[in-house]
This record gives C-alpha cells, sequence and structure tokens, in this order.
C-alpha cells in the first residue's frame, strides 16, 4: 500500500486544525470499540474540512451517502445554516445506532434526517435541491450516486466524494473496488457540468463545484 503523506506532516496537519471537540473524541472511541471497520471513520482534518465547506456554500440542504457512526454527518450538520438539514443514508443499523447516540447529544444533531435504506432509493424521493453532498460508500456505486445527484444539484452547490485515491490503488488498480474508484475520477473530470479539484486530504478528496 502506498504512503500517500509523510506520517510526521500528517501529524502535523492534525495539531494545527481546530479540534472538533470531546463529543468527537468520545465517537471515535467509541467507534474504535464497537466497530470491525473503524478506518471507515473520517478523521479530524476532513471533518472540519467538511464543516467549512458547509458553512463557506452557505448550505441550507445536505445529503449524504454513508454515514457510518456519523462523525461527518455531525461535521455536516453543524456547518449549516440555521433551519437546515440533512439527509444521510446507510444500510447499516448497527453503525447507524451509534451515530443516533451522538447526535443527540449535540443541538447540530437536530438537523439530521437518517434514512435507513439503500441511497439510490432515498435520492429517487428528493425533490428539493440540494446545495452539498457527501458521497463515502459503496464504492462501486458513486458513478451512480453522481449522475443521480449532479441534476438535483443548486448552481454552485457542492459535491464532495471521499477515498477518491483509495490509497493510492488507483496508480494500478486490480480490485473491482480500485477500478471502481478510477472509473468515477474519469466521470467526473469528464462533466462538463462541473468545475472540480481533487484533494491530498487524507485518501484523496473530490471537489466539484456545479455550474
Amino acid at each position: 500500500m502506498l504512503t500517500l503523506l509523510d506520517k510526521n506532516i500528517e501529524a502535523y496537519a492534525y495539531e494545527h486544525t481546530t479540534p472538533s471537540g470531546e463529543l468527537f473524541d468520545d465517537l471515535r472511541e467509541v467507534t474504535l470499540a464497537e466497530t470491525d471497520m473503524p478506518q471507515m471513520q473520517v478523521g479530524r482534518i476532513e471533518g472540519q474540512l467538511l464543516t467549512l465547506l458547509t458553512r463557506l456554500c452557505g448550505a441550507t440542504f445536505a445529503v449524504e451517502i454513508g454515514t457510518f457512526t456519523g462523525y461527518s454527518s455531525l461535521h455536516i450538520a453543524q456547518g449549516l445554516r440555521d433551519g437546515g438539514k440533512l439527509i444521510t443514508c446507510d444500510i447499516d443499523a448497527h453503525a447507524t445506532s451509534i451515530a443516533r447516540r451522538f447526535w443527540s447529544r449535540s443541538s447540530a444533531g437536530e438537523r439530521i434526517e437518517l434514512r435507513l435504506a439503500p441511497a439510490v432509493d432515498t435520492l429517487a424521493t428528493i425533490g428539493q435541491s440540494i446545495d452539498l453532498a457527501f458521497i463515502d460508500a459503496d464504492k462501486e456505486n458513486y458513478i451512480t450516486y453522481w449522475d443521480l445527484l449532479v441534476p438535483k444539484m443548486t448552481k454552485g452547490g457542492l459535491i464532495i466524494a471521499d477515498n477518491v485515491l483509495w490509497s493510492g490503488k488507483v496508480l494500478k488498480p486490480q480490485e473491482a473496488s480500485d477500478q471502481a474508484i478510477v472509473d468515477f475520477n474519469a466521470h467526473v473530470r469528464a462533466d462538463v457540468r462541473v468545475e472540480h479539484v481533487m484533494l491530498t486530504v487524507r485518501d484523496g478528496i473530490m471537489l466539484a463545484r456545479v455550474k
């Protein structure tokens, strides 16, 4: 596996990023203790980036695909305008039960609505324009989610996709999930409806603004 960033530099960046707070620290500990794949949780740097991006685009309505234990959901919810709402999609009842426990400890949690169903089904029910979307689940369906989301976005809305460097495996894809990410990145690159930048934050983030 390719090391994307020197560990000392990563630690330096971590220490120079606003702390997320005790609630997020507790959530990280519970995720480590009670889930099989705690590495699926975003960290402080990516979490704070999600909050800042949500605030910078003035989002009122956001959608997240891939809730896991709710760390990223809370960060997005914190950045929403007053009266804002986040719909977050997942199919894992256990992981999202942890999320619910921690959302209840934050006023931002009141802005979150969990849809425990396939994301494709949930997206089909959304009629209002989306200001910000975060894609972070089911890598082989990234293109499907993208194509469903783009027409629903507000002009100037942001789509954020996680894991687009896929631990460096995009350079030499072997597994189906590797190729899915390579195909997704090419799909975004060819989409004239957006302007985009690939960021080397954590495992890679695709940030796209809908024209």
